[in-house]
């Protein structure tokens, strides 16, 4: 067995090792799934770059900047900017105040339990193909390293987030966010250094097409309408995230949650940088890299040219970020599985009862996430899946129930109903000049517009 292979495993047991601490401070429901509302600035913050940053930063994103330049990543990685700023501006202050567990909370608050019961049923829904992308992240760098068989890898990934999450909840993944977004950073700084010494910067972005710097879209109206899509997909599809709430309602305090939105979008505007750039020099140094499968050019390049020391700082860094979305992207859902699913049928609803529900649908929701990993799609579509299903069918109703004095459950009902039907009717039978998931939003908009109309008139 390699040096590589050692670290790997050594990595994986520090991490279930630093699980295992964290977990002795949940003695409670709210401990396991918003750390005891007690998280510092600097954690808050790593927690909230952890979010996003995952496989589709580091493996998928750079694929799809070589192969489609600036507009490709428009999605993600900037997207997610966007809605780390949005949610800074708009939500974090109301959120934060209402003391809610999870969106189910507030949907009951401010419309109804059914309204609350489909909203949360569509949330772990969405969550699936999230998780997904991270597990078979997770393969592929195990496969890449160890020679295991991608599913195997898979599975080996899946373990360990399963237990670390299982046993530690949010302060689990609060302290290992943390501790990894240092070794992230730390690797990829090392990977641009190493190819740095074999080409200038300079050099590279003179030698890069003019597409790697077009920011504004074509002028003509599809291409417009799809440069909208993209930014909206993740920019505004991200904010009912169960997982962004979760962090964000693990802050010590308001003050602190509203500043670790703003930073934490400047970090991951910096850190989600290297990747592309990185790209630029495999562009032009291992071209023969792209033609291959770019989901795994990042992890394939360093083993090529990188030394030991850099692949062992890469490989970790990529761990990491993998491992920290993965962990979060997993407590969300099974979160809102317990509360607002599991927890309304329970006769006996102790905080002990909803503790052992929060565990088992952690273990629930990995299984399918994982069979889901297995069914081939690629890591940029299952994480774009996910934002777009939470983009058609749950941000009209939020910001109504967050903006809105007396918010219309009949509008909520008809947003989210004809917001996924559009959206999947698109998928089925596209529209050349619009997006499936622009459509979707827009006919969520006027399913909440006709619904809050119609129960208006009711009460004339």
């Amino acid at each position: 067995m390699g040096a590589l292979q050692i670290f790997i495993l050594l990595y994986l047991l520090l991490t279930l090792l630093v699980g295992y601490w964290a977990s002795r401070r949940v003695k409670n429901a709210q401990d396991f799934a918003l750390a005891g509302r007690k998280l510092p600035l600097g954690v808050s913050v790593a927690c909230l770059f952890a979010t996003w940053f995952g496989s589709e930063v580091i493996m998928g994103s750079p694929s799809e900047y070589a192969e489609n330049g600036f507009l490709g990543i428009i999605e993600e990685p900037l997207g997610a900017v966007l809605a780390l700023i949005l949610i800074g501006f708009f939500f974090t202050k109301k959120l934060y105040r209402l003391g809610l567990l999870t969106f189910g909370d507030l949907f009951e608050k401010r419309y109804n339990t059914q309204i609350a019961f489909i909203s949360s049923l569509i949330m772990v829904l969405t969550y699936f193909g999230w998780v997904a992308a991270q597990l078979k992240a997770l393969g592929e760098v195990l496969e890449s390293v160890m020679g295991l068989p991608l599913f195997t890898g898979m599975i080996v990934g899946a373990v360990v987030v399963l237990i670390y999450t299982y046993i530690g909840g949010m302060w689990a993944v609060s302290v290992t966010d943390f501790l990894q977004s240092f070794i992230i950073v730390a690797g990829l700084i090392a990977i641009w250094w190493n190819l740095s010494e074999q080409i200038s910067l300079e050099a590279v972005l003179a030698q890069s097409p003019q597409k790697y710097f077009q920011v504004l879209p074509e002028r003509n109206f599809s291409d417009i309408l799809a440069y909208i899509s993209a930014w909206l997909t993740l920019g505004l599809g991200s904010i009912p995230s169960q997982d962004v709430l979760q962090r964000i309602l693990s802050a010590k305090s308001e003050k602190v949650a509203v500043r670790a939105s703003f930073l934490s979008a400047g970090v991951y505007l910096l850190i989600t940088a290297i990747p592309l750039v990185i790209t630029l020099y495999a562009r032009i140094l291992f071209p023969n890299l792209l033609a291959e499968n770019s989901d795994a050019l990042m992890p394939v390049l360093v083993l090529q040219i990188g030394g030991l020391g850099v692949q062992i700082l890469f490989l970790g860094a990529l761990l990491s970020a993998i491992l920290s979305t993965a962990s979060g992207a997993i407590l969300a859902p099974a979160t809102v599985l317990a509360e607002n699913i599991f927890l309304p049928f329970v006769k006996n609803k102790t905080d002990k009862t909803l503790l052992w529900l929060l565990r088992i649908s952690v273990v629930i929701i990995t299984f399918f996430s994982l069979i889901l990993a297995n069914m081939g799609e690629s890591i940029f579509e299952l994480a774009s899946f996910a934002a777009s299903s939470g983009l058609v069918t749950l941000v009209v109703p939020i910001w109504a129930a967050l903006y809105l004095k007396n918010p219309s459950c009949l509008g909520a009902m008809l947003s989210m109903f004809v917001g996924l039907v559009v959206w999947i009717v698109c998928l089925i039978f596209p529209i050349e000049f619009l997006p499936a998931n622009l459509a979707g939003f827009l006919a969520g908009i006027l399913g909440m517009l006709l619904g809050t109309f119609f129960e208006s008139l009711k009460k004339l």
